[in-house]
């Protein structure tokens, strides 16, 4: 319940390309194999700009705040499930996003849970598409597409990110970002 403590879990592999954390976890591609970088690889767009592996593991009602990430994602669930909701980059300005120089930059002042329209009246005009994923789903979701997670299970999920899609740059930019 919300008076109960929640906890969230968070590994990071960085393969090859070494850009990440010095104490990141890198068996988790000899773990998790279809996440290194090949050329074959359907769900990775361009392997060579993979930024690693993040895998998270979450407790029944944690929550991920409405955001963009800047580059393509391809998300696997583990086990368990995840509730997404999505919203095209288009919808930036129903958004109510803090500005870019802001630390949460990137994340709606919103909280989606309990929107309170009185303060945020451009977000009842919002349109978003809701999912749930379970173990064995994969989601692709572009560059600056926003998405809010529920968990509704303990659950785990990895997911890697390659190279930036120019297709939604331009509501972006109207939107102050970029």
């Amino acid at each position: 319940g919300p008076d109960n403590p929640h906890w969230y879990y968070r590994l990071i592999g960085c393969g090859a390309q070494g850009r990440c954390d010095k104490d990141s976890s890198e068996y988790l591609f000899d773990e998790l194999p279809f996440f290194q970088p090949r050329d074959d690889q359907l769900f990775i767009v361009e392997p060579h700009r993979q930024k690693g592996i993040h895998c998270r593991f979450g407790m029944t009602g944690v929550v991920a705040e409405n955001h963009f990430d800047g580059s393509r994602n391809a998300i696997a669930v583990m086990g368990g499930e995840r509730r997404y909701i999505l919203a095209h980059p288009e919808q930036c300005p129903k958004m109510a996003l803090y500005p870019k120089d802001h630390p949460s930059a990137r994340h709606s002042a919103v909280d989606w849970s309990q929107p309170d329209l009185e303060l945020y009246p451009e977000f009842a005009e919002a349109r978003a598409n809701e999912i749930v994923l379970q173990a064995g789903d994969v989601l692709y979701l572009p560059t600056n597409w926003f998405h809010f997670i529920v968990s509704l299970t303990l659950n785990f999920q990895c997911n890697t990110r390659s190279g930036i899609s120019s297709h939604y740059m331009h509501p972006m930019k109207e939107c102050g970002f970029f």
